[in-house]
């Protein structure tokens, strides 16, 4: 396992040590998925499947000109066909 001491600099900023950013394809402009586990953080440079999700439905939500009530009982649906 690997680890680095980061500092955050103005407006929170942090840099991700080159090392760790050649190691896993990071480069300019990639986006991270920060994860808050209770105080202890995790940056993955994978996307969030959840954010692909949302962004999708959100998608065909705006298309269909659907209401919460429409966006609250289509996301009751998903959850309950993935166990949560």
């Amino acid at each position: 396992m690997r680890s680095a001491t980061v500092q955050v600099a103005k407006r929170g900023l942090i840099t991700i040590p080159k090392e760790l950013r050649d190691a896993y394809g990071i480069g300019e402009g990639d986006t991270l998925t920060l994860l808050d586990l209770g105080g202890v953080f995790v940056v993955s440079p994978r996307v969030s499947r959840v954010d692909v999700v949302a962004e999708r439905l959100a998608a065909e939500w705006k298309e269909q000109g659907a209401t919460l009530d429409v966006m609250l009982a289509s996301l009751r649906e998903r959850r309950s066909g993935h166990g949560a």
